[in-house]
């Protein structure tokens, strides 16, 4: 088992409270899969069939779609693809949407966090912006620093706010 220290939410950059499931094969998941194999990202066979061997590239280790479904993508065991300098010791889940979230994905949201915590204690979690380099050294990463805005909302304060969903981040469906 490798080590785990960051758990690292994300945002897949779609249009909030737009579900990716299509039914049957058509997961989220799977249209992620592709998105990340035309960027050139590719799973490893072995690792492709310990889990999810329908999956060639995903990057993120889950995904929770805007029905609140939870979907896996790489196992904990293998190495994402989801933040550059940090996959090796972390996992990556990613919200579909990109500012804002249905109830069920908040919920959903809560609940893997919670498990994943529980498995992996010590781990901190972060947005994927909070990873962004401290240009002007000043030992904060600002917004002027982010290199990406993902996942939309500052993971600090809704872990104060007990993982509760973040006013001005929630789509009623």
């Amino acid at each position: 088992m490798r080590p785990i220290s960051l758990i690292v939410i994300h945002c897949a950059a779609t249009p909030n409270g737009r579900t990716l499931y299509r039914g049957g094969n058509h997961t989220a998941a799977a249209t992620i899969d592709v998105w990340h194999s035309q960027r050139g990202f590719r799973r490893a066979d072995d690792a492709r069939a310990r889990c999810n061997r329908t999956l060639y590239s995903i990057g993120y280790h889950h995904v929770i779609d805007c029905d609140g479904r939870q979907e896996t993508g790489r196992a904990h065991e293998e190495v994402g693809a989801h933040v550059a300098g940090h996959n090796a010791y972390s996992l990556g889940v990613c919200l579909v949407g990109s500012n804002a979230y249905t109830r069920a994905q908040w919920d959903a949201l809560h609940s893997l966090v919670r498990a994943l915590l529980a498995r992996y204690p010590g781990a901190s979690v972060v947005g994927h912006r909070d990873l962004s380099p401290d240009l002007d050294g000043d030992g904060s990463i600002q917004p002027r620093e982010w290199i990406k805005t993902c996942p939309g909302f500052n993971v600090a304060d809704w872990l104060a706010g007990e993982m509760r969903p973040l006013a001005g981040h929630i789509v009623e469906r």
